[in-house]
């Protein structure tokens, strides 16, 4: 994974951003994350450990618990691992604004082990439509994404699976 576009898009001589590598594998299970972030507008910022980094998609009216409610999540730059703990203030430039851990734990795929859930995840994101499980403070259950059939490749929904919401 590459996080040339991560880089290019920061300048971390002044960001308190992580720098930016590509974590090894050393964990049997694999992490999410979602950071409030109080940039040009709110959203929130959705992260899915894949192979070191952080998949990311941006859900500008943040995540819903309610399986009614579909939520447009906007694909962004892989984000490198240790961005996960990230919380603080991003200064003028991309990004620029205050992010705050909203929630994070552990996913997996239909209960398979890490490398198997990876696996997974990345057919998923070649064929438009991700399913997993969140184990975090705040989301539980089962989630999706899945690309939509616009111009745009990364505008994603982003959904609870299930009857009620938690």
């Amino acid at each position: 994974m590459s996080l040339t576009k991560y880089k290019s898009k920061r300048n971390l001589k002044v960001s308190k951003e992580p720098r930016g590598r590509v974590r090894k594998k050393k964990s049997f299970e694999l992490i999410f994350v979602i950071q409030k972030h109080h940039a040009r507008s709110l959203h929130y910022d959705f992260r899915l450990e894949v192979e070191g980094v952080l998949k990311s998609w941006a859900i500008p009216k943040g995540p819903s618990r309610d399986p009614q409610v579909k939520r447009l999540a906007i694909r962004v730059e892989d984000h490198p691992y240790a961005y996960k703990d990230f919380e603080g203030e991003i200064p003028s430039g991309y990004g620029a604004g205050t992010v705050k851990i909203w929630d994070h734990g552990t996913y997996s795929v239909d209960g398979a082990d890490a490398k198997e859930s990876e696996k997974l995840i990345k057919e998923g994101l070649r064929k438009g439509s991700l399913h997993f499980f969140l184990k975090g403070k705040k989301l539980k259950g089962e989630f999706s994404l899945i690309r939509m059939k616009t111009l745009k490749e990364n505008q994603w929904l982003f959904m609870k699976k299930g009857k009620h919401p938690l």
